[in-house]
């Protein structure tokens, strides 16, 4: 695979405006964070929808009710997982009665995911639509993208009463950036070096990737930036260079699990958000699979 320089110039001027775009939702406040994944989810659910009914043509079939169900559990499976500080705005909590101060979106999401998900399955049901396979199809996206997606915005609070946060007050955030400049870096490393000296595919679902440069992103990904990240994050080398490890790879796996969907529904990207990228499935589908892991792997280390 040549070397495309017009090619990686419109890339990267789309990746330096969405980096921006991204770090202001990620540093901003805890709303900005929450509304940041919760786009994320939204855009990568209707892009999933949207090749399942390429895919399954079945899936069509599915009612409005379960259609846009899926958007609504997904969110308050988000909800469910958000930190305790994260409450309601003080102008809506004023008109609650006193039982309900201090509501938060845990609360919120605990209890109306159940509602949703049942109500959901209902509908189809009674607009007699009900197919067990577009029932599992959704289910699928919901460990696909909503937990993924969950499980990484968690990450955020997973340091709040750690007592390394007494002296560093951002901790919180820095395992999430951490595992997103893992996922690009390696992207691009990758891209760069297979580029210049690749020559062995790593597989026929994604013809242009090779395994030199996958090897090579993998590599100066983890060295670089678990080096760099040591000065910053009082987390043992060791740690690091896992947690870089684990977004690395299972970051790669991710790419090659969603070009199998796509070459599966016959297109090229699984939307337009971004020139060059595609849409939310393209530029995320590293990280769906390289959050959770990361997320699994945090709760053995801490």
């Amino acid at each position: 695979m040549a070397f495309n320089f017009s090619v990686f110039k419109v890339r990267a001027l789309s990746a330096i405006v969405f980096v921006l775009i991204m770090l202001s939702g990620l540093l901003f406040n805890n709303w900005s964070y929450f509304t940041l994944f919760l786009l994320i989810q939204i855009g990568c659910l209707y892009e999933y929808q949207k090749l399942m009914r390429i895919i399954f043509p079945s899936y069509n079939q599915i009612s409005k009710m379960h259609q846009w169900g899926v958007f609504l559990v997904g969110i308050l499976m988000m909800t469910s997982l958000a930190p305790t500080d994260i409450v309601l705005p003080s102008t809506i909590l004023q008109k609650l009665p006193q039982a309900y101060q201090g509501i938060g979106l845990k609360w919120i999401g605990l209890k109306a995911m159940p509602v949703a998900l049942v109500l959901m399955m209902v509908a189809d049901v009674f607009a007699r639509k009900a197919d067990i396979k577009n029932i599992a199809i959704s289910f699928f996206g919901f460990i696909y993208i909503s937990i993924s997606l969950s499980l990484f915005y968690a990450m955020r609070g997973m340091f709040l009463n750690s007592a390394m946060s007494m002296f560093f007050p951002n901790i919180e955030l820095m395992v999430p950036i951490l595992v997103i400049v893992t996922v690009w870096v390696n992207d691009t490393m990758a891209y760069i070096v297979g580029s210049f000296i690749g020559r062995t595919p790593i597989s026929p679902i994604s013809p242009k990737k090779t395994w030199e440069g996958t090897i090579a992103g993998v590599i100066l990904s983890v060295v670089i930036l678990s080096t760099v990240a040591g000065q910053y994050i009082p987390i043992a080398t060791k740690y690091l260079y896992m947690i870089t490890f684990v977004a690395s790879v299972m970051g790669n796996l991710g790419d090659l699990f969603e070009s199998k969907l796509k070459r599966l529904a016959g297109v090229k990207d699984s939307g337009s958000m971004m020139p060059g990228h595609g849409g939310f499935l393209d530029r995320f589908d590293s990280i769906l699979f390289a959050g959770p892991f990361v997320w699994i792997l945090l709760q053995f280390i801490f």
